[in-house]
């Protein structure tokens, strides 16, 4: 059996129990290079086979699987296994070859961030969506920045972006972003490392331009964190 395990945004006790008690008894582990926090590792029992996949190639990668697809073999990827992760094409090649595998989820860092930040993404009155893209750059979006910044009512996170932030806070600005607009960073949400940068779109980029890791970049008036009507769960009149 092969598992896809989310292994959360860096923090190591944000793996799920689950997710902690596969990798006790996994017998190889495939784990994503440096986003993975090494605490993770030291979960594994002794003599399981632990490689990193960051200089491998899909067919090394899928050799690898197939290799220990007998045993207990984990798949640990960053954050949560839906977002960025590129199990879909890893999937593909179990289901072809009749290999039976599980997902189990984790902790991506659009929550981590936000919790370590003390937000809410949905606002009453503000913003009740939520929005995850990335801004294009070598690798293209299939949807226009310009169709995801229309969403002025949204809370907008971006992943993978931070060295295209410019690019972003230009078009913001183009579409009549007003320059008070929140747009706040989270470098390396949840770790030990972790920076919280809080500015608007005239000057968030000046506060990040060294950032050239992982971030997240986060816009919109939800970060105001400013009901504009009441939450009818807590409401009195809507009792």
């Amino acid at each position: 059996m092969i598992y896809f395990i989310g292994a959360g945004p860096g923090d190591a006790e944000l793996i799920t129990l689950k997710g902690y008690r596969l990798l006790q008894k996994a017998d190889a582990v495939l784990y994503t290079g440096s986003l993975v926090p090494k605490e993770l590792l030291t979960y594994c029992k002794e003599g399981a086979i632990i490689k990193d996949s960051q200089s491998m190639k899909y067919d090394e990668i899928f050799e690898f699987l197939k290799k220990y697809s007998k045993g207990v073999c984990i798949r640990l990827h960053t954050g949560d296994t839906t977002i960025y992760s590129t199990i879909a094409k890893q999937i593909a090649y179990l289901k072809s070859q009749n290999i039976e595998y599980e997902v189990i989820p984790g902790v991506t860092a659009a929550f981590a961030g936000a919790a370590s930040a003390g937000i809410e993404y949905t606002i009453p009155g503000v913003s009740q969506t939520l929005v995850i893209s990335r801004v294009e750059g070598k690798t293209p979006n299939p949807e226009p920045l310009e169709n995801i910044l229309a969403l002025k009512h949204s809370s907008l996170v971006f992943y993978l972006s931070i060295t295209l932030i410019d690019k972003l806070v230009s078009k913001a600005k183009e579409m009549g972003y007003s320059n008070d607009t929140p747009c706040w960073v989270v470098e390396r949400a949840s770790w030990k490392q972790e920076q919280i940068y809080k500015g608007t779109i005239s000057d968030i980029s000046s506060k990040v331009s060294h950032i050239k890791g992982v971030a997240l970049i986060m816009l919109g008036k939800f970060l105001e964190q400013e009901e504009l009507v009441e939450s009818h769960l807590y409401s009195k009149a809507w009792r």
